[in-house]
């Protein structure tokens, strides 16, 4: 028997839907650190503004990261590859959200591609006093 969604869950499932975010970028040498490998912070960066785009795109309100949660480097990412970030809401409360971010790695000449590194973002919705509202009115 199939449970009938509220109003409110289909409003968020079709948000969570339309809020996914995806960001491509080339790894050059000037991107890396004496491994040759993607800077760490560069990486959380990147994490932390697509889960900024990711909440934004959800809400269409200010918001501001809070915390981020074990960002897991499975993998290195090498000069010469093409990673992908891809940033989807996780949950959903009254003020604030998660947002999930799965970092992907392909080399540019050949098939295939790894998860390298994920991690959890969250993010609170502002008034222009800089305090909490709700994630969806």
């Amino acid at each position: 028997m199939e449970v009938e969604k509220t109003p409110r869950e289909e409003l968020i499932e079709q948000r969570i839907n339309n809020s996914e975010t995806r960001i491509f970028k080339a790894v050059f040498p000037g991107d890396t650190n004496h491994h040759n490998t993607m800077f760490g912070g560069s990486v959380m960066y990147l994490m932390d503004e697509i889960a900024f785009m990711t909440a934004t795109r959800f809400c269409r309100k200010p918001i501001v990261t809070v915390s981020s949660d074990k960002i897991d480097f499975k993998h290195s990412i090498p000069a010469g590859t093409i990673v992908e970030f891809v940033g989807k809401v996780v949950r959903v409360g009254r003020t604030s959200l998660d947002v999930q971010i799965d970092v992907y790695i392909e080399s540019m000449y050949r098939d295939g591609r790894d998860k390298a590194i994920s991690g959890t973002f969250t993010l609170v919705a502002i008034n222009e006093n800089k305090r909490p509202v709700p994630v969806i009115d």
